[in-house]
């Protein structure tokens, strides 16, 4: 069975993901605090560890994958099935779902997670002064280079294949049986629009992230609290990221919902389509 051709709308898919997410305010605030807490948590205690060591930052992002696709799967359920079929609060156990939700996201992205982890191995920390114009060449540095630069190709282009099928982890949310070969089936003649929406949504909420961070960290170090400024930029840009990854979500599911036609309730072929 082909799936419906459904053209989507750019302009309209971006502005209900926005108006679902910021009329629903309150509902994130309550659905993201725990995970939020934990996040920041695994920030704290990767930065107590080692804050400069690249296998500790990359174990932290691993370890953070948990809270939010904790918070993930409560706000695509949110979405598409309402507050009161939203179940267990994020945050406060694991469920079945989201190991299929896990899955599901490994299954969409692994490869693109690996290769950038690869990418970030391969570079390591490269010393800013190298950078100049009149600076020698280092020989370490343009092997790390040649290395890194075949995992940034790979990266990139999984990437790009990665936020198209990305909107399948909806159905899983929502306890439909999906795999990716059914998001490409379902997003053929979109792909492009796909992309560039979720693309839109990642580059925004990374700029917002980074201004939320370095906004509070000015302002208390200029106030002579050192400490505490790290602290407050970690919590406000690791809440602005959820934020961003809300947005993302509620797109994700905005998109699904169109292309698929499902409804809470309403009977499903979506496992009929290869």
């Amino acid at each position: 069975m082909s799936p419906p051709r459904i053209k989507l709308s750019f302009g309209d898919v971006l502005s209900e993901s926005f108006r679902i997410f910021f009329g629903n305010i309150p509902a994130f605030f309550h659905l993201v605090t725990i995970p939020w807490i934990l996040s920041l948590l695994l920030r704290i205690g990767g930065a107590a560890v080692d804050d400069d060591s690249l296998p500790i930052v990359l174990a932290e992002k691993a370890l953070d994958v948990v809270p939010t696709v904790m918070f993930m799967v409560a706000w695509m359920r949110f979405v598409l099935v309402g507050p009161h079929k939203v179940g267990r609060l994020p945050g406060l156990g694991w469920s079945v779902r989201e190991s299929a939700f896990l899955v599901h996201l490994l299954k969409v992205g692994g490869i693109a997670f690996l290769l950038l982890g690869g990418f970030v191995l391969a570079v390591g920390t490269i010393d800013p002064a190298m950078l100049g114009g009149g600076a020698p060449i280092d020989p370490d540095m343009a092997r790390r280079e040649a290395l890194a630069a075949p995992f940034g190709t790979g990266f990139m282009i999984s990437a790009l294949l990665a936020l198209r099928v990305s909107f399948g982890l909806a159905a899983t949310a929502v306890d439909i049986p999906f795999a990716p070969r059914q998001s490409w089936a379902f997003s053929r003649g979109n792909g492009w629009t796909i992309v560039g929406l979720l693309f839109i949504i990642f580059f925004a909420s990374a700029i917002a992230t980074m201004v939320a961070a370095l906004f509070p960290l000015g302002l208390a170090r200029g106030l002579g609290a050192y400490n505490a400024a790290t602290v407050i930029a970690w919590t406000a840009a690791i809440l602005v990221s959820y934020a961003g990854a809300g947005v993302a979500a509620t797109a994700q599911a905005v998109i699904f919902r169109r292309l698929t036609g499902w409804r809470d309730g309403a009977p499903s072929t979506l496992e009929k389509v290869a």
